[in-house]
């Protein structure tokens, strides 16, 4: 059975720590999709503080009202003193109305000059960011937690390349691999659900959510694949249109379940009214609703070779999330490239050699060709192994 090899504590700690032992001059937001380890982070990190740590969650069956959060903030405030303290609000998005009560808050502490250090804590990347940008402008600075990495599974519970490629990057999930049924009940049930469930349904006014599961499922049997949103609409079998479709998908990307890259352009406008390639941002998704086991997979070379290109487009578009780079894809007749990268005024074009790709990569040529393109690579085949390739940040590949 996959356990932790010990106790493990992501990157992003360390610069989470070093943000609360400064002046009090921003909230931190860590923001991130559910199960990726943003409470047990944050835990770790406060555990360690001199200050006095104050910790309420509002992950709750029923929502809370904006008065939990005066509360909360009270007795914080009962508790600061000539060294601070640090209030931790869990699952914030699920108050309506929460960013105006927390600036209000904020604002009354900065007056009165009181140390309360504040750190803000949301499964739903999108919903929190809506609510950062309504009311917290200059107020607040986001640590993005995305889904683990290989490199990560690798030193936490150590995962080979095919274990990550197949089971994905949940780490509560790990310990149930060895019993391929119960981890795929496990994902299917604590995270698709709950993430579809209470972090976009009960937030978000969705008309109809039958649509809206059908289309998860759908990204994540075709992820990898570039569908058009009427084809979609044809295999949904639904009444919906294709704006409702465009908007579910941007839903789940906030959810960090599935997403929608965009066709490269080199125009936004253009970009924008393309065909989505589908994309899964944790591979668990897709294996978990595959109803196959990691040797049927294996041995399955078309799904394998989905799998893989996914797990490319994961780590990129995860790294995108934070803010590192924009990830989209280009085709132009028959000539494709997988995966278009954009970090700052560099492009890279990144072709997948994942068993399902030719031989030769035309494409990468062609694109090269119409647009400037500072770094062409090739994951696989002959190219940057796999393994290397996911055992780096993103950032390490796109260049200077």
């Amino acid at each position: 059975m996959s356990k932790l090899k010990r106790p493990y504590q992501r990157p992003q700690a360390a610069e989470l720590a070093r943000r609360l032992v400064e002046p009090r001059r921003f909230m931190q937001v860590v923001a991130g999709p559910r199960q990726v380890g943003k409470s047990t982070l944050v835990q770790q990190v406060t555990a360690r503080l001199a200050a006095p740590v104050r910790y309420a969650s509002a992950d709750e069956p029923t929502l809370r009202g904006a008065d939990w959060i005066g509360q909360q903030w009270e007795a914080a405030r009962l508790e600061t003193g000539k060294a601070g303290a640090v209030l931790v609000l869990d699952e914030i998005q699920k108050i309506p109305a929460w960013s105006e009560t927390v600036k209000r808050h904020w604002d009354e502490d900065t007056r009165a000059r009181r140390p309360l250090k504040v750190v803000v804590l949301g499964s739903a990347p999108l919903l929190v960011a809506r609510g950062l940008s309504e009311s917290l402008a200059g107020r607040f600075e986001i640590l993005h937690l995305p889904h683990w990495s290989y490199a990560e599974m690798r030193a936490a519970f150590g995962w080979s390349l095919d274990e990550y490629l197949f089971y994905g990057g949940y780490p509560g999930a790990a310990p149930l691999v060895d019993e391929p049924a119960r981890w795929s009940r496990y994902v299917a049930d604590s995270l698709i659900e709950t993430s579809i469930a209470r972090d976009v349904l009960l937030l978000t006014r969705v008309d109809k959510p039958a649509l809206l599961r059908r289309l998860f499922e759908l990204a994540c049997r075709y992820s990898g694949q570039v569908l058009s949103y009427t084809k979609m609409l044809g295999q949904l079998q639904d009444a919906g249109n294709t704006t409702t479709l465009a908007h579910y998908l941007e839903l789940l990307g906030g959810a960090g379940m599935v997403c929608g890259l965009p066709k490269y352009a080199g125009d936004a406008a253009r970009s924008r009214g393309s065909s989505p390639k589908l994309q899964v941002l944790n591979t668990a998704l897709m294996s978990a609703l595959s109803g196959c086991s990691i040797e049927e997979a294996r041995a399955d070379r078309e799904l394998w070779g989905r799998l893989t290109e996914s797990a490319v487009g994961a780590h990129l578009v995860n790294a995108g999330a934070g803010g590192a780079c924009r990830v989209g894809y280009w085709r132009e007749h028959n000539l494709e490239v997988d995966f278009v990268v954009q970090a700052g005024r560099r492009l890279v074009a990144i072709e997948v050699k994942s068993g399902r790709a030719p031989v030769a990569h035309a494409g990468s040529a062609a694109f090269a060709a119409r647009f400037k393109v500072n770094r062409s690579l090739l994951v696989g085949g002959e190219g940057v192994r796999l393994e290397a390739f996911l055992s780096r940040p993103a950032a390490h590949w796109l260049g200077p």
